[in-house]
């Protein structure tokens, strides 16, 4: 009877011990971002305008340090420095894309 109830004891305690799996997942985001490497004048104090939105400064968003994540598809992008727009370009960028825009 002694027995019975060790390995009782015993079976129960190493049952405890089971890790059961799990499951992880995530979410990826291939949402495209861009990138700006600013040459010239242009300082990081501009602002970047993606279809009309202020979107924050430019310092924010520099090659290597930064992106900013947009929807899919053809976008207007501004700088504006002093209330001017000193750069503007239309750009299509597809989903998973990364690109740096030279403004100059």
């Amino acid at each position: 009877m002694k027995q019975l109830a060790a390995g009782l004891v015993l079976s129960l305690g190493l049952a405890s011990c089971v890790q059961y799996p799990t499951e992880k997942q995530g979410v990826v985001d291939m949402r495209p971002s861009i990138s700006f490497r600013l040459v010239g004048a242009i300082d990081g104090a501009a602002r970047i305008f993606i279809d009309s939105l202020d979107t924050g400064s430019a310092a924010e968003y520099l090659e290597g340090r930064g992106a900013l994540r947009i929807l899919p598809g053809t976008h207007l992008v501004q700088v504006v420095a002093g209330g001017v727009t000193v750069w503007e370009e239309k750009v299509y960028v597809a989903d998973g894309v990364n690109r740096t825009l030279i403004v100059k």
